[in-house]
């Protein structure tokens, strides 16, 4: 049995800069061993900023480290599958960064591979270990709006937003990069979300699914859990004004929020009441918390390549793929 995960990390760009990497070395029994990117000059600097011992161009490299039992994949979605089926045949755990894959075919791989395997794998959905969303979780376990009859979705960003992030090279526009455009970016830490607050999916509506040269798509969809709830999903990146908002409407009342902010308001008889959340530093450390806790078999995967799947087919649902 493992009692420390050393990682190596795949892909030290912007989501290692701040949101993940310094977590690696900042969690307890935790530490960041190797990084490797293509660009030399870039790893070399990122190592020595963040204190890596051990730098490599090479992803092969990396992986067969022996100085590491546990990779971080935070590369474009197009390589996911490759490097985590490279890491679970030499049986190193993976976390590995959303979209899990980029399409569902790869998902089917995925999962696969790793029921076939001792390796544990989770996915990088981590907003379900922000305070927000847990509170928001304990506000539905605890029936505070009784029982849940629809949820919505409604995502508009203007081309001037700066919710997306930005890279040298847009490869979120670019489908055989990033399995579609803005939508496979950001959409699945909210239908991930919705799955992890309402269960089990009954079935799942395509709505529409237009591309434009802003986004390359705009899509719209829903899904009937088995529980009963209805969610529906709109996401149009080249609207005339942004929005941001989930609604979810219970029989008592009413849940809103918004993923780009840290306030819930809960309206309820009238009256209305709110909730405001700081996110940590690096954003992804709760998340990470819990995976090297998984790892090291102190508690359950917080997000499944399983709950990942069903992410990836809902979004390909959506999309008509």
């Amino acid at each position: 049995m493992e009692s420390r995960i050393n990682w190596g990390i795949i892909g030290c760009g912007n989501v290692a800069e701040v949101k993940s990497g310094p977590a690696f070395y900042k969690t307890e029994n935790s530490t960041l061993v190797a990084v490797m990117r293509r660009n030399e000059d870039k790893v070399i600097d990122f190592a020595n900023r963040h204190g890596v011992a051990n730098w490599t161009t090479n992803v092969e490299a990396l992986i067969q480290n022996d100085l590491i039992n546990a990779v971080y994949i935070a590369t474009p979605p197009s390589s996911h599958l490759q490097y985590a089926l490279r890491a679970i045949n030499v049986g190193k755990n993976v976390y590995l960064e959303k979209p899990m894959v980029l399409n569902n075919h790869e998902a089917e791989i995925l999962v696969e591979a790793v029921k076939r395997s001792n390796v544990k794998v989770t996915v990088a959905h981590y907003r379900r270990e922000l305070p927000v969303y847990l509170k928001i979780k304990e506000l539905l376990d605890s029936n505070v709006i009784g029982n849940v009859i629809s949820v919505e979705i409604q995502i508009k960003q203007t081309r001037n937003t700066n919710l997306i992030a930005k890279t040298e090279v847009n490869w979120r526009t670019i489908p055989e990069i990033s399995g579609g455009g803005y939508f496979h970016d950001i959409a699945p830490h909210q239908i991930d979300l919705m799955c992890h607050y309402f269960g089990e999916v009954e079935n799942i509506k395509k709505g529409s699914c237009k591309e434009n040269q802003v986004s390359h798509q705009d899509v719209s969809g829903e899904v009937l859990f088995k529980n009963g709830v209805q969610f529906s999903g709109t996401w149009n990146f080249n609207a005339l004004e942004d929005k941001d908002e989930c609604t979810i409407k219970g029989e008592r009342g009413s849940i809103s929020f918004s993923f780009y902010t840290s306030t819930i308001t809960v309206s309820k008889n009238g009256l209305i009441e709110s909730y405001h959340y700081e996110n940590p530093e690096h954003v992804q450390q709760p998340m990470i918390e819990k995976t090297v806790g998984y790892f090291l078999a102190h508690n359950s995967n917080p997000c499944s390549v399983e709950e990942a799947a069903m992410v990836t087919h809902i979004m390909d649902v959506f999309c008509g793929t």
